[in-house]
């Protein structure tokens, strides 16, 4: 099995997590975004959404995080990421994508290069596109969260699929001096989440590819 990353792309970080949290150790393949690594045409070939995560598990080739969670829950089902309730599990699944969905897309590197390169934004201004979007986004999550959420993480005692999506959020936001005060539930969440080895293991500092 091998696993390609980029140390703080939030996509694959959700994919480091859920591959620690199932006990899983591929052999890790860093792929540098910030200087297009994705775009070649041999790795294209492999995944087609030119992306990051991506997944190859001997003669299966996966793209998108919550496809690869998914095929894992499957082949790998202990423990499960995706709650079998079927009521929990669609509010697990609410949660992911209003995260993945929602405020990753257009915050991604692929947008913010757009809007400096191309429509020729200034720092502030994408700044304050980043900051809009996350605190737009986040406030949506923090209602789930208030109204659906229970237990330490997200939904229950243990961590799943909507921890996995929401802790790399917040890091990135984080990292981008975003505020975050305003989201009591979801902050609780992360720091819990960051008292677990799993999720200590997967951040981008512990990446064999991290870049200072």
């Amino acid at each position: 099995m091998q696993l390609y990353s980029f140390f703080n792309s939030s996509s694959s970080y959700r994919m480091r997590i859920a591959l620690v949290l199932k006990g899983l150790k591929p052999d890790y393949v860093g792929v540098n975004i910030r200087v297009k690594e994705h775009c070649k045409d041999g790795y294209v070939a492999f995944n087609p959404s030119a992306s990051l995560p991506a997944l190859m598990d001997g003669e299966v080739e996966l793209g998108q995080s919550l496809a690869i969670i998914d095929y894992l829950d499957a082949t790998h089902p202990e423990p499960c990421l995706i709650p079998e309730d079927p009521v929990l599990r669609a509010h697990a699944l609410e949660l992911a994508y209003a995260v993945s969905c929602d405020i990753h897309p257009v915050n991604n590197t692929r947008v913010l290069g757009y809007l400096s390169n191309v429509l020729q934004l200034s720092e502030e201004q994408k700044t304050a596109w980043y900051r809009h979007w996350v605190q737009d986004g986040m406030a949506a999550v923090e209602r789930l969260l208030v109204k659906n959420g229970q237990g330490a993480y997200c939904f229950g005692d243990v961590p799943g699929i909507a921890d996995c999506c929401l802790v790399p959020q917040i890091a990135n936001a984080m990292r981008m001096g975003c505020p975050m005060q305003d989201f009591p539930r979801a902050m609780a969440v992360y720091a819990h989440c960051m008292n677990h080895l799993a999720f200590q293991a997967a951040a981008p500092a512990q990446q064999p590819d991290f870049i200072q």
